[in-house]
């Protein structure tokens, strides 16, 4: 199976001036949809510049230090962050986008972030979730691409990946 999201490790280097990001070191993060990727960008404080963030391929921004070696990972993000990951991939068309808009649902509803209000189906037989978030009226449209637990298993692990050093 072909991998959907091409995302580089946290900790090696700033992708403006290339240095060496250190254990320690607070950075800005992101995820940049290029050509139909995911790929995580980490930029040390010194070259971001938050007009990066106002690029329209930039789907989410957030700041984070990188773990000591021997430090263990974080086991909670900021909901914040998969809301506004969440709400960026609204439309999208692209599979791995919809599969990993429909995992992040997963994790806000079983969050009790995100409410479950209805399904409609499609005339091409596709499913469409109708969700909104607690406290909103604003309904939110998720595909429910008929992903087998395997596959969730997979996208699930890409959005660890994406966030490592937050989850």
């Amino acid at each position: 199976m072909a991998k959907e999201f091409n995302i580089a490790r946290p900790g090696s280097l700033c992708t403006a001036c290339q240095r060496p990001i250190e254990p320690g070191q607070e950075i800005v993060a992101t995820v940049r949809d290029d050509s139909d990727e995911l790929v995580r960008r980490d930029f040390c404080t010194a070259c971001w510049d938050n007009e990066l963030a106002q690029d329209p391929n930039v789907v989410g921004v957030w700041r984070t230090r990188i773990p000591q070696p021997q430090e263990k990972k974080r086991l909670l993000v900021d909901d914040s962050i998969l809301v506004n990951l969440f709400e960026r991939l609204a439309g999208a068309d692209a599979p791995a986008k919809i599969n990993f808009r429909y995992v992040l649902a997963l994790v806000l509803w079983r969050k009790k972030l995100l409410v479950y209000d209805r399904m409609q189906k499609l005339g091409d037989g596709s499913e469409v979730w109708k969700m909104h978030f607690k406290g909103s009226d604003q309904v939110h449209e998720v595909i429910d691409p008929k992903m087998d637990d395997l596959k969730i298993a997979e996208v699930s692990g890409q959005l660890s990946q994406i966030m490592e050093g937050d989850l």
